[in-house]
């Protein structure tokens, strides 16, 4: 975990975004499915899902955990974009966040709170990351995993990959609520409980973080959550992070949201560069990948929709630089944007194989990151499970 200088992007990134705009296309709401409903290259399966629910402890001594969190977050997502479902499928990837343990949280909620359900924005993920501030507390595992259960929807499809990383450091079995009564209705639910103890392994096994894993078929994870995670510089760091300001301006936002998500991809950037270059570069990978979609806000993600038709667009809901263009204008407009998008992730990709490359040869064993590592081992075993694999 890095302190102060790790997870989302400034300065070179800081965005020459387009402008923003009014409501939705079509005149619908901005959830219609009929607009948000991209079909991306390469995915399949609206059921072929991934679902992990994060829950961490935001008590006092875990400022390490958050930030280490915070950091790995792009490592996560990246390891999802090379996933495959079976022979050809690609899985979409949801995450949901949870804190514990937090003093200023409801006593009468068991000090926890649903941060954000399960949500494919990874914007949206990053944000309320960062929200996250420590203080106190009680920390009841079994309860947070069984309100994680309940509030969330999981679904029924046994396909899906269905995950919860419980993070903390005190005993597991605090709270009223018998941790052995949650993890049963996890396995119910064919939800799978990771605990990653933030201490000593011993530690860990003594208070019941490992049995509330093994109850599940999950893994029990033992971390340092207050040891620097060390981030190799290559020479491929800047180059990315210059395309990365180059692919801000691809954007072009339109609706109620626009205004607000732009600034808010923005803010992330930011983020991700004010923990550490590195991690600004991992946020530019992810940005570069086919989970990052933002059909809601961007005209040229909502164009990639099966029925989307620039006819329904709103012409006060256009970019200034679109209004009063005609329907072919817009249409070369937005087609543009793509071909130039599509050009520079390709080129933070091809640069990221030989980033990855460079770093395989600097690394040493006890450089991986602790949170990271602990997740990516769990994802990668449980996901073999389900007829996954990794490119």
């Amino acid at each position: 975990m890095k302190n102060v200088k790790q997870i989302l992007v400034l300065g070179a990134i800081a965005l020459g975004m387009g402008q923003s705009f009014g409501n939705d296309l079509n005149g619908h709401t901005l959830k219609d499915p009929n607009i948000t409903k991209v079909t991306a290259e390469n995915s399949k399966p609206a059921n072929n899902m991934v679902k992990i629910a994060l829950l961490l402890d935001t008590s006092n001594s875990m400022d390490g955990l958050i930030n280490q969190a915070k950091a790995q977050l792009w490592d996560i997502v990246n390891k999802f974009t090379h996933a495959k479902c079976g022979t050809d499928g690609r899985p979409q990837l949801q995450i949901a966040l949870y804190q514990y343990g937090n003093d200023n949280l409801s006593s009468r909620e068991g000090y926890i709170q649903q941060v954000l359900g399960f949500s494919s924005d990874l914007d949206e993920i990053s944000e309320k990351l960062f929200s996250l501030s420590t203080n106190g507390g009680e920390e009841y595992c079994g309860q947070v995993i069984q309100t994680s259960l309940s509030q969330l929807d999981w679904g029924k499809n046994p396909d899906n990959l269905k995950m919860i990383f419980i993070a903390g450091n005190e005993p597991f079995t605090q709270g009223k609520l018998n941790y052995k009564d949650a993890v049963a209705n996890a396995k119910e639910k064919d939800v799978i409980v990771n605990t990653i103890f933030c201490g000593a392994y011993e530690q860990g096994i003594n208070t019941g973080w490992k049995n509330g894993a093994q109850l599940t078929g999950g893994e029990y994870m033992a971390i340092d959550h207050n040891r620097e995670v060390v981030h190799i510089a290559t020479p491929y760091d800047d180059v990315i992070i210059r395309l990365n300001s180059k692919l801000n301006k691809t954007y072009i936002s339109y609706g109620a949201l626009g205004a607000a998500k732009i600034q808010q991809q923005s803010a992330q950037d930011s983020n991700a560069m004010e923990m550490e270059e590195a991690v600004a570069v991992k946020r530019a990978v992810s940005k570069s990948s086919r989970l990052y979609t933002n059909s809601s806000w961007d005209l040229v993600d909502a164009s990639k929709a099966e029925d989307f038709n620039i006819d329904n667009i709103k012409r006060e809901e256009l970019p200034m630089e679109l209004k009063g263009k005609s329907k072919t204008e817009i249409a070369s407009y937005i087609e543009g944007k793509k071909k130039e998008r599509s050009d520079i992730q390709k080129e933070i990709q091809d640069l990221n194989s030989k980033r990855e490359a460079y770093i395989a040869s600097q690394k040493k064993d006890n450089e991986k990151g602790e949170l990271e590592n602990a997740m990516l081992t769990a994802i990668q075993k449980q996901a073999a499970k389900k007829n996954y694999s990794w490119e």
